[in-house]
């Protein structure tokens, strides 16, 4: 009875439409499947006309370089690893949604043969197919991140060769290093505007080789990476070093200059001299920041300060220890509640804050003057006991006594 109620009620008519407009829509959908491979490839070919034309470091007369489609390298055969790694992050990104591919092989163009799965893990099959992992200490960290190229599923595979990573403490690779390579790309998503990126490990002959590793891996101490936005003709570097001392990425921002004398390489050679020079010796950090991090200041460098005073960062060392100490920084934020009581950050604001000051209503008395309004900006040290608030050292102020300006 149903299948007559179901051949009496279709309307052929419209049925006909219907499997009309289906096949319609599956002809688009695989044309523009096709279109978009071919805009992919052009996209691709575009990007590695503009990076070997214009951003090639200096290529020495016994080095080879590597060519991939979305970046380039130069691979140094004694540390099993770059020299330095190439790449454009595009505002493509903004649109990406290719997902991880994981696919870590040997990079094909290394022709002496790149680093490989055996120099940072090893992997046993068991009896029951489950793998069973004896890892080295390292992880396979990317000197030009996966996340980058989102937009390009073959971008995304290229940055999995093995001749784009180096070995990383899991603490540096998915902390600090991480966080940098989150401040670009947040750069491009605020600011909709394609960065050039050179990344690398700082390398030189007494470096330390993974033990298990079996062609021979250097760990490097310190990692560089360069950002150039060339529309804007700004540009800045950092150097991190692995060990990790809980400071913000911007603690360690300097020049292209400086990091051209650490390495030797020179990487802005085939631009003008002009605005080569600009470029490499700009080192304002404040510009690279996102816009609601604009008012952060870099910490005190270490050691600066004089005897018995330590920056915003060290004073996590002294946490709950019920010693006094004397902390120096910026007041970036400030913040008077409907109670009263003020609340200050040093050097970073809420809600990234590294260090930060209580002055209760109670003790409001014992200051001539408005501490949310007047500290704001000020350069100060303040001593006092440092306890831990939500993972935050905090000190609580009594008095302006307790407060002494560098300015």
């Amino acid at each position: 009875m149903q299948l007559f109620l179901a051949q009496k009620t279709t309307n052929p008519f419209i049925a006909s439409q219907i499997d009309d407009l289906t096949k319609q829509i599956n002809q688009y959908e695989l044309k523009r499947d096709s279109l978009n491979i071919i805009l992919e490839k052009l996209e691709l070919n575009q990007i590695n006309h503009e990076l070997k034309t214009y951003f090639l470091p200096k290529i020495n007369p016994n080095e080879s370089l590597i060519a991939h489609e979305a970046m380039f390298l130069v691979y140094d055969e004694k540390h099993e690893q770059a020299k330095w790694v190439l790449h454009k992050i595009s505002t493509n990104i903004l649109e990406g949604n290719v997902g991880r591919t994981n696919d870590f092989r040997k990079d094909p163009f290394v022709k002496t043969g790149s680093s490989e799965e055996k120099d940072f893990f090893l992997k046993t099959k068991k009896q029951n197919g489950k793998y069973a992992y004896e890892g080295f200490g390292y992880d396979r960290g990317h000197l030009a991140p996966s996340a980058d190229f989102r937009w390009s599923k073959k971008a995304l595979s290229e940055s999995y060769f093995y001749s784009n990573m180096s070995p990383q403490m899991a603490s540096f690779n998915r902390e600090c290093w991480a966080d940098l390579e989150g401040l670009i790309r947040g750069y491009v998503y605020e600011n909709k505007r394609d960065l050039i990126v050179y990344t690398g490990p700082v390398l030189h002959k007494d470096l330390k080789k993974i033990t298990k590793s079996i062609n021979g891996v250097s760990i490097p101490e310190k990692f560089f990476k360069i950002v150039v936005d060339f529309k804007e003709k700004k540009a800045i570097a950092y150097l991190i070093p692995q060990e990790n001392k809980k400071y913000p990425v911007e603690y360690f921002a300097t020049s292209i200059n400086e990091i051209e004398k650490i390495t030797g390489l020179d990487f802005l050679n085939q631009l003008d001299e002009k605005t080569e020079e600009l470029l490499e010796k700009q080192k304002d950090v404040s510009h690279w920041l996102p816009e609601k991090q604009k008012s952060d200041v870099v910490p005190f460098e270490e050691g600066i300060l004089g005897k018995g005073k330590f920056n915003t960062v060290q004073a996590s060392r002294f946490v709950d220890t019920g010693k006094k100490k004397e902390i120096c920084g910026t007041v970036v934020s400030t913040h008077f509640s409907k109670n009263k009581h003020s609340f200050l950050n040093l050097d970073k604001a809420f809600p990234k804050q590294i260090f930060s000051l209580t002055i209760w209503n109670s003790n409001l008395h014992n200051f001539s003057y408005q501490p949310h309004i007047e500290l704001k900006n000020k350069k100060i040290c303040i001593r006092g006991k440092i306890s831990d608030n939500k993972g935050v050292p905090t000190m609580n102020i009594e008095n302006e006594k307790a407060i002494t300006f560098l300015e």
